[in-house]
């Protein structure tokens, strides 16, 4: 695969950004592509390694050794093929994946690891450019109907998935438009929009139908549901998590998600009323995820006075942890184009209360410094730190404390079982729940996690929906070993 000798040769190169003083003035993508001719060195650094650990660090299986020596040979066409035939969207993971592949790259155990996510990038924008990715739209109609409830990436994979496979499928969208959290959650400068509404445009070419300002078991009955054939409910994990501390409830403290979904709707001139601005205040980000460095970078683009991230966990180490050795996820410091962009992190801290003056409105932000116990056999213990209390001034303090489960309401109005962390209850390759044509899938099944799970979870729901209906299914599944196959 790739050139035998070329991680010898080339070293790792990925996209450059834009000057942060320049980037923070806009909401536009900021990254500056490689040209072709690098790219083609970054898939010759794909090692001929005989076992290629990137395939079980994918959740989606994809034939990255493959598609980085198509990009190595310069046969894009075939590169996009062989990607798109395990990955739905790679334009969507190609920007906002963590990329799991690249941490199980034989490569990265001596060297930088071959740059897979840029790599995938390329190859799905260049096959936009060249007019590859058409409409394909099914030859023959079964005559069966599914609903997909959610139009995030488990919910868009699923749809396609089952339309390929014939079927009759409606899409249902609460918001104003179709994406889910891609849409409103992801900040524009990380993805534009218009990277969803081309792949949209592709899908409702296909034939899949989206119905917005859908809510169901609110606008929508869920009895309505009966008319399909079957159902995928793919809603995703969006109760959010509070922070049970004196003077929550102050002016001034927000959700993170509301934060930002404000902001994109805003952008595109939606109605917003009364939209939570960080300009010239003093905000403290709680919480150090990616939805933390979303707030980061959001509130520096409002004219922020300062940023502040905190984390009740340790700083992670510089490089891997001897903890999470090669090929798993590792536990190590990520610094993201947000926070270069400007914040003071700030880790192994609490907040304690949130002060408020006499009108109700957030001041100031009460902390302390904690530590972790670990003792074998229980629960890691939170130790405070005496004689470190501090107080911050704080103008806006923003909630980025990860997600709980998906909501209850449409559970509860099926009678739908769930699990013991609130998640729908369907069993993971089956996807199936208590009720037979009713299945689960994405963050709403399997808790709060990444999209390229999602994608992975909606096309093996789709595939266990079509064995329900058919009896059997020629759409492709990823086998525990992380091989495609067609059964």
């Amino acid at each position: 695969m790739g050139k035998v000798t070329g991680f010898k040769e080339f070293e790792r190169q990925d996209e450059s950004y834009a000057p942060a003083k320049e980037r923070i003035k806009h909401y536009k993508e900021f990254t500056v592509p490689l040209n072709d001719a690098e790219i083609t060195k970054q898939g010759s650094r794909c090692m001929d390694c005989g076992i290629p650990f990137c395939h079980s660090g994918c959740p989606l299986g994809n034939l990255i050794p493959d598609f980085n020596h198509m990009v190595h040979q310069g046969e894009w066409h075939k590169a996009s093929w062989l990607l798109h035939s395990t990955n739905n969207f790679p334009e969507f993971t190609g920007r906002l994946c963590p990329a799991p592949c690249e941490k199980s790259c034989v490569l990265g155990i001596i060297e930088d690891p071959v740059s897979i996510e840029n790599i995938e990038k390329q190859i799905v924008e260049r096959a936009f450019k060249e007019g590859w990715i058409k409409p394909q739209p099914p030859k023959i109609r079964t005559g069966k109907t599914t609903a997909i409830v959610g139009s995030g990436p488990a919910g868009l994979a699923a749809a396609q998935q089952l339309n390929r496979a014939g079927h009759t499928v409606t899409v249902f969208e609460r918001d104003d438009e179709v994406g889910g959290l891609l849409r409103y959650g992801i900040p524009n400068f990380k993805m534009e929009k218009g990277v969803i509404d081309r792949r949209i445009a592709i899908l409702k070419a296909e034939g899949i139908i989206f119905k917005t300002n859908v809510n169901v078991g609110v606008n929508y009955d869920v009895e309505d549901l009966k008319k399909f054939d079957a159902v995928v409910l793919c809603g995703g994990a969006t109760e959010r998590r509070g922070l049970p501390t004196p003077g929550a409830d102050a002016d001034g403290v927000v959700q993170a998600m509301d934060f930002l979904t404000q902001q994109t709707k805003v952008l595109f001139g939606k109605e917003v009323k009364d939209q939570v601005l960080a300009t010239d205040k003093h905000v403290i980000v709680i919480g150090g995820g990616d939805t933390g460095s979303d707030c980061v970078g959001t509130s520096n683009r409002h004219g922020a006075k300062s940023v502040v991230n905190f984390e009740i966990m340790p700083k992670p180490p510089g490089h891997r942890s001897p903890t999470t050795p090669w090929p798993f996820w590792p536990l190590q410091l990520k610094t993201s184009s947000s926070h270069e962009e400007g914040v003071e992190r700030n880790w192994l801290i609490n907040t304690k209360e949130f002060i408020k003056d006499a009108n109700g409105k957030l001041t100031a932000l009460k902390t302390v410094n904690v530590e972790w116990k670990m003792v074998p056999g229980e629960r890691p213990q939170l130790i405070e730190v005496a004689g470190t209390e501090k107080t911050w001034p704080c103008d806006l303090a923003l909630l980025a404390l990860g997600f709980t489960g998906p909501e209850s309401t449409i559970a509860d109005k099926l009678g739908l079982e769930k699990d013991a962390r609130s998640n729908y209850k369907a069993e993971y390759g089956k996807y199936q729940t208590n009720i037979p044509n009713i299945f689960a899938a994405g963050d709403m099944r399997r808790g709060q996690s990444l999209i390229v799970w999602a994608i992975s979870e909606g096309r093996e729901a789709a595939r266990q929906v079509d064995i329900y209906l058919m009896g059997k299914s020629d759409l492709p599944s990823k086998n525990e070993t992380g091989d495609l196959v067609a059964l």
